[in-house]
């Protein structure tokens, strides 16, 4: 197998393919957990938000990429509840909010449990 990187060309067995390719999955691949969620990173490019301990699938949400976890964040207005979470339906709205307050990357907090809140910033 001929392995180009740009001008780079590499020439690999194929042992070293599927040691490249395992390690490759690896990195891709991604698991954190918070106290009520899960964010995965699969190495299709999708991300998933799951409930933490739970198993079922109606406790996550598949979204194409991590760009479009973005892009529903981004849509919320300043304070927010899960009836504004409008890229998912059902009990998966509140797992939302609180994936939203609990990550890192989103500038986010719970501000109130009933109704549950969250405010921006």
């Amino acid at each position: 197998m001929t392995l180009a990187l740009g001008e780079d060309r590499h020439v690999l067995s194929h042992e070293d393919a599927r040691q490249l390719r395992a390690a490759l999955d690896d990195a891709l691949y991604r698991v954190r957990e918070f106290t009520h969620t899960t964010g995965e990173h699969r190495p299709d490019g999708s991300y998933v938000v799951a409930r933490r301990r739970a198993s079922s699938a109606g406790h996550r949400k598949v979204f194409e990429d991590a760009h479009a976890v973005q892009s529903c964040y981004d849509a919320l207005p300043e304070a927010f509840t899960a009836e504004d979470v409008t890229c998912a339906s059902g009990g998966r709205r509140h797992m939302l909010v609180w994936h939203f307050a609990e990550h890192p990357g989103y500038d986010c907090e719970i501000v109130s449990r009933q109704p549950l809140t969250a405010r921006k910033g």
